[in-house]
């Protein structure tokens, strides 16, 4: 009762829109019409790193990544209304959304099997405190809800604080992110840098899936696998909500 009250006197709205949500949909950020308009990546494009566009040769983008890291997917797009959806996310304080762009995640986006992990991207410690949650995180939990398979936030630490990488070159990225990452032991919470004999990951043939919000030259998420790689992790996979367009810097 207290809940249709609420409702009916302070009706949800739609992020995007702004037209009212049903009461049974009240809980969500964006209405079912703009989900449905964000644009999906589709094929064709790299079988591993998803990029969509014609290849010559070996692809630009991961052709120096760690054997270990096999896929890359991307659920949609990253225009405008998907971008703004993103914002919202990580610097709006609407962590809820989430749930939003999990459900586009899980119908674009085929289910990792059930022996599975969901590993988020952490944030470094400091950008971590200002935000007061890992947009990653929070995703990864969504998506582990509707997956059915686990979320391992604590399997990867941030070492150090990078900078932002918004306008930065794609050589530029790589540097900026190399080395940003290092497993740790849930337990004890000490990092275990570049030793492979006392691997964090339990059973590492298990398939691992790196989430992220964006990807725009996969260097986060190659550094974040690589990371994983020093531990012995033998199948590194990613997916990700949106998809940027990767600008023209030469």
């Amino acid at each position: 009762m207290r809940s249709a009250l609420a409702q009916l006197f302070l009706p949800a709205e739609c992020l995007l829109c702004h037209a009212l949500l049903p009461y049974l949909q009240s809980d969500r950020i964006v209405c079912p019409g703009c989900r449905h308009r964000w644009r999906p990546v589709v094929p064709p494009w790299c079988e591993r790193c998803g990029q969509p566009e014609p290849h010559f040769g070996p692809c630009r983008l991961c052709h120096s990544w760690v054997p270990a890291f096999e896929r890359v997917r991307s659920a949609v797009w990253l225009d405008v209304p998907a971008r703004t959806a993103v914002h919202a996310l990580k610097y709006g304080g609407l962590p809820r959304v989430a749930g939003d762009l999990a459900a586009v995640m899980t119908r674009h986006l085929p289910a990792p099997p059930k022996d599975a992990a969901l590993v988020p991207i952490p944030l470094a410690p400091k950008r971590l405190a200002r935000r007061g949650y890992n947009q990653s995180e929070v995703l990864a939990r969504a998506l582990g809800t509707a997956w059915q398979v686990p979320v391992l936030s604590g399997l990867l630490a941030r070492v150090r604080e990078t900078a932002t990488q918004t306008t930065l070159t794609p050589a530029s990225r790589l540097a900026n992110v190399a080395g940003a990452f290092e497993l740790r032991i849930d337990d004890c919470g000490s990092r275990i840098g570049q030793r492979t004999r006392q691997s964090a990951i339990r059973n590492p043939q298990s398939p691992i899936v790196l989430v992220d919000d964006v990807f725009t030259t996969g260097a986060t998420l190659a550094a974040a696998a690589q990371a994983l790689a020093t531990g012995d992790a033998t199948h590194i996979a990613a997916v990700t909500f949106g998809r940027a367009v990767i600008p023209d810097f030469t």
